[in-house]
């Protein structure tokens, strides 16, 4: 274990190290696009934050190398090797569409070969653990493509949902932790080596993550790109393949004693096929309703819109932070429900504590619809929107906060009290001081630029 966080806090450090040259570089190279409709934030902010992210990547993997107990990773398996490689493949194309914006089927492309890449050195799904039925081999053919699919899938599903500051980043921290907590539980509990790549791929990413949040949070001074999102994208599912079609589960019914524990046990064999969907559940589901949405208007499945669920959270009156904290809620609950069912499936606490948190969870989304009248009394611990205004009547009062309440759901809460209206389609040129630092090398409050 201090072996595996070793490597995470290396690549954490690492990562973090190099987001702020890197920032600087991606202002020099002009890679800050103009602001679109569908954007969220309203300041050019540069991009190619996955640039720190792979060199953290290669730092994470490097360190391993030289540690005692994680050298036996890459001396009895290719895998590290081949995730290293599809990630260098995705890694480069998704710097050049942050540069230049190439087309949606050449990152398609792309990812099928990085997936076939790391497919042809080993990195690949043999067999599937179907339950009532058991461990079914899969050809060479069916593991090649059932592996690029769940590559591609997963990619675009991380793509799908960076849209708000710190949102990808942390969604893919909280489901990695989750993962790695699973298979450290499979290589140290039931000995079984082959799941140790799974585990090191977990805790690599879970550093890439928390090393560049601090420079993602909102409001973010650069974004992960999609030579970013992809990456992450690979590296989570090169984990659930290397868990998923690598590790025998037949292994682990040696471990089972009587048909009660038989029962028991047999659990965590099933779990593979859940878990690799659980730890994307939220990012596949948009990225399903996404497709959904966009085909029956007529449009391509790659046209942007702005109809994600992160989206739809600030419509209904959420502000930026507390939409994205509201993802990570869903996340952790879908990802840690999954991983505490395959610790004690026999439990109906995990089931009932599940459901609690889940209403917690429809509260939290439906909490700006309500907005309950304080007493004067109580008025100076609670937030401002909250508090009755002197010298105005109660229905002006109600038509003023909800038109506040209107403004933060499309603008954000920094734009409620503003009376200007903003235009979403027009494009914040570089050169307007204070974009969030991203025309000045320096920090946000910059008002000139030289570059």
């Amino acid at each position: 274990m201090r072996e595996y966080l070793l490597t995470l806090c290396i690549t954490a450090a690492v990562t973090y190290l190099l987001t702020g040259p890197v920032r600087k570089f991606a202002i020099v190279a002009g890679a800050m696009p103009e602001i679109r409709a569908r954007d969220v934030h309203r300041e050019p902010t540069p991009r190619l934050g996955g640039i720190a992210m792979f060199f953290g990547l290669c730092a994470g993997l490097l360190v391993a190398d030289h540690l005692t107990n994680l050298n036996e990773v890459f001396e009895k398996s290719n895998e590290p090797r081949a995730l290293l490689s599809g990630a260098a493949l995705i890694w480069l194309i998704g710097v050049l569409d942050d540069k230049f914006e190439i087309d949606a089927l050449i990152k398609l492309g792309g990812q099928m070969i990085a997936a076939g890449v790391m497919v042809m050195q080993g990195l690949t799904i043999l067999w599937l653990p179907v339950p009532l039925v058991g461990t079914v081999a899969l050809t060479q053919w069916q593991g090649t493509l059932l592996t690029v699919a769940l590559v591609v899938i997963t990619i675009n599903a991380v793509n799908f949902v960076d849209g708000l500051d710190g949102l990808a980043a942390g969604m893919v921290c909280i489901a990695s932790a989750a993962f790695f907590m699973y298979a450290y539980r499979i290589w140290y509990s039931y000995g079984i080596e082959a799941a140790a790549p799974a585990t090191l791929f977990a805790a690599i990413l879970m550093g890439m993550c928390l090393g560049f949040l601090p420079h993602n949070m909102h409001p973010a001074r650069i974004f992960m790109g999609d030579s970013g999102s992809m990456l992450i994208g690979l590296v989570l599912a090169a984990g659930a393949i290397s868990v998923t079609g690598q590790v025998d589960p037949d292994i682990m019914r040696l471990f089972s004693g009587s048909e009660r524990n038989a029962v028991h046990q047999m659990v965590p064999v099933y779990i593979p096929l859940l878990m690799p969907l659980t730890i994307i559940a939220i990012p596949a589901a948009d990225l399903i309703l996404a497709i959904v949405r966009r085909t029956w208007r007529g449009q391509s499945p790659f046209a942007a819109d702005r109809g994600h669920l992160h989206h739809r959270l600030l419509e209904i009156g959420h502000s930026h932070s507390r939409a994205v904290l509201i993802m990570y809620f869903w996340s952790a609950l879908i990802a840690f429900g999954a991983l505490t069912y395959s610790v004690n499936a026999a439990s109906m606490w995990i089931v009932l504590g599940v459901v609690i948190l889940s209403a917690i969870g429809l509260a939290l989304l439906l909490l700006p619809r309500f907005r309950p009248r304080t007493p004067r009394w109580a008025e100076a611990f609670v937030p401002p929107r909250y508090r009755r205004r002197s010298g105005l009547p109660a229905e002006a009062q109600e038509t003023q906060a909800q038109g506040s309440q209107g403004a933060a759901g499309q603008y954000g809460p920094a734009c409620a009290e503003q009376p200007a209206a903003v235009d979403a389609q027009s494009p914040v040129t570089v050169g307007v001081a204070g974009a969030n630092g991203a025309t000045a090398i320096g920090g946000r409050g910059s008002s000139k630029v030289r570059i």
